[in-house]
């Protein structure tokens, strides 16, 4: 049992706790799927990944539903969201309706947040990896490193400095995403070991795809990540604007010498409860 149970900690089974219950929106409400199934490796920062996410439900006006459950994933049953977050999922999570169901509702104005090894995930799913933007490569070790904020502008990094040091898992991916998707912040190789990617390492970034929006950061692997005043206002404007709560623009692709754009105005700060 002891070893079914350290087994499950890396390579993930649905919860028969976070089966799917279908929800019915009230008027004005804007609801958010969170979806954590992992058939691959499974974070043990999951749990606190969540709670955090239920916490800036309540701060910044959505409602928070979670599961791992795939049949979430029809016509019917998407159809309140406004954003579905794949939070830390790993491996071949949906079946054929249900990417079909997901497809369809993108297509139909749905915003989708990726987080960390949401880009770990459906590597045979030809729509979702271009969705997502980029697919997961490998990474080193744990270690602090330095981000920088190229669009202070959009939700998502408007509560971030331009120069933001901070300690996580940093991915590389198979393919520079830039020629596909609006850049929001790099990490710089020359500030830890082991980056893959040279001088243009995208970490986080949105677009505008199939007639819905699609936001991704590869931060949050530890669990101290979720703790993390800043990274928590970088997620919460990341999900504000793929659930059309707060505009930001995502539409230009840059194909050259990365720009700043200037912030709108002071930004509010996101602060975990204890």
């Amino acid at each position: 049992m002891a070893a079914f149970a350290a087994a499950a900690m890396l390579f993930g089974s649905p919860d028969p706790a976070t089966r799917f219950v279908p929800r019915t929106v009230r008027a004005g409400e804007t609801a958010v799927l969170v979806f954590t199934r992992t058939t691959g490796f499974r974070h043990e920062s999951i749990p606190d990944a969540i709670a955090a996410v239920r916490r800036l439900g309540t701060e910044n006006g959505f409602s928070v539903d979670a599961t791992e459950d795939p049949s979430a994933f029809t016509d019917v049953h998407l159809a309140p969201y406004r954003a579905v977050l794949f939070l830390l999922t790993t491996g071949d999570v949906l079946g054929d309706d249900e990417q079909a169901a997901f497809e369809r509702w993108i297509r139909s104005g749905g915003g989708w947040v990726g987080v960390h090894s949401a880009t770990d995930t459906e590597y045979e799913w030809p729509f979702y990896g271009e969705l997502a933007g980029a697919y997961f490569a490998g990474h080193p070790e744990i270690q602090p490193a330095a981000v920088h904020v190229e669009d202070r502008a959009h939700p998502a990094t408007s509560a971030v400095p331009e120069n933001w040091p901070r300690t996580d898992e940093w991915y590389n991916f198979r393919a520079n995403p830039r020629e596909r998707v609006h850049v929001l912040a790099t990490v710089d190789e020359t500030t830890y070991s082991g980056g893959s990617m040279g001088a243009d390492h995208p970490i986080a970034w949105c677009q505008e795809f199939a007639g819905g929006r699609a936001f991704y950061t590869a931060g949050g692997h530890t669990r101290e990540s979720w703790a993390e005043p800043l990274f928590l206002a970088h997620v919460a404007g990341g999900i504000r604007w793929a659930a059309g709560i707060e505009s930001g623009f995502c539409g230009e692709i840059q194909r050259s010498v990365p720009r700043r754009v200037a912030p709108r105005s002071a930004p509010r700060l996101v602060t975990p409860r204890n």
